[in-house]
């Protein structure tokens, strides 16, 4: 049994696991919906939630924090920008996984991590 485990290994050596995480977190504050496996967005709803309550208090120490995590600067703006804009009356919950069937190749399932206020753009 695996009760009260803490997290996913998602079938990685640790430094790849954070390497992967850290690539995630980027994309998905950068793009703000992301299509990945379930395991990895569940994984990943944690560590970007943590990020986004960073940027709610602004600091520079927090800012420094954020950087140290996510790979691009315009990542570390937005999430001190914009997104702190955004969820500024929200005390958490900033993120939403909705399952999207199994993948082709291997049977994976799939699923679209997205921030709870994400409206698409209509082409």
């Amino acid at each position: 049994m695996r009760h009260k485990h803490g997290y996913r290994k998602l079938g990685r050596e640790s430094a790849h696991r954070r390497a992967m995480l850290r690539n995630l977190a980027t994309s998905l504050v950068n793009e703000e919906s992301i299509t990945t496996t379930l395991p990895r967005a569940k994984e990943l709803r944690s560590v970007v939630e943590k990020i986004v309550t960073l940027g709610k208090d602004g600091s520079l120490h927090k800012r420094r924090q954020a950087a140290s995590y996510l790979f691009d600067k315009s990542a570390v703006s937005k999430v001190f920008g914009p997104l702190a804009e955004r969820f500024k009356d929200r005390p958490g919950g900033y993120l939403r996984i909705l399952r999207r069937g199994v993948r082709f190749g291997d049977g994976a399932k799939l699923a679209t991590i997205q921030f709870v206020d994400y409206e698409p753009v209509k082409k």
